[in-house]
């Protein structure tokens, strides 16, 4: 299970390396969505672990709406720099 979690986490490291690449907004909040995917993913999946459902229940809430408010937030910043 450790070898699971450390693929999980080296996963991460892709769209933080394509995020650190792009000038693009939008290329960068979707880098930034994809790392908010994954780490809740590894959060269930420690939760799971640990049989905890406290922390579960977090991740789900981060996977649910956690994404909408970074698309929100790209959005915006793509108005207020074609005012």
């Amino acid at each position: 299970m450790n070898l699971i979690l450390i693929a999980m986490i080296l996963a991460l490291l892709i769209p933080i390396y394509e995020a650190c690449q792009d000038d693009d907004i939008w290329q960068k909040m979707l880098a930034f969505a994809s790392i908010a995917t994954k780490t809740s993913i590894v959060i269930l999946m420690v939760s799971v672990l640990r049989d905890d459902w406290m922390i579960g229940v977090v991740a789900v809430i981060i996977l649910s709406v956690g994404n909408a408010g970074l698309m929100l937030l790209a959005h915006l910043i793509k108005r207020m720099s074609e005012i």
